[in-house]
């Protein structure tokens, strides 16, 4: 394997996290409780750890702030255009699957 700098590792980590938010603008047809019930984690859980990794680094994020640059415009837009109503058998299984603080 080769040997990546810490610099090279931060870079490429933050190339396929940019990836990843720009895939999932792309796929707002993939509802986040489909996220959540399939791995574990969606949208919000992802603007989460964007939150939290600036705060530890002394940047003040607001949660709304951290939403809007992973969807990309403010959330309440976000739901307004994509966001379906969950199906029974959807929220059934996020409730059995939901993570546990």
């Amino acid at each position: 394997m080769t040997a990546l700098s810490k610099k090279q590792q931060t870079e490429f980590e933050a190339a396929a996290f940019r990836r990843l938010v720009a895939h999932l603008r792309e796929r707002a047809d993939v509802q986040n409780i489909d996220l959540m019930n399939l791995a574990g984690f969606c949208r919000n859980c992802l603007s989460n750890w964007y939150r939290e990794a600036a705060e530890a680094e002394g940047v003040p994020l607001s949660k709304d702030e951290s939403r809007e640059i992973i969807y990309g415009m403010p959330y309440e837009d976000w739901k307004n255009l994509h966001q379906n109503e969950g199906s029974e058998m959807q929220k059934t299984a996020f409730e059995l699957n939901k993570p546990h603080k």
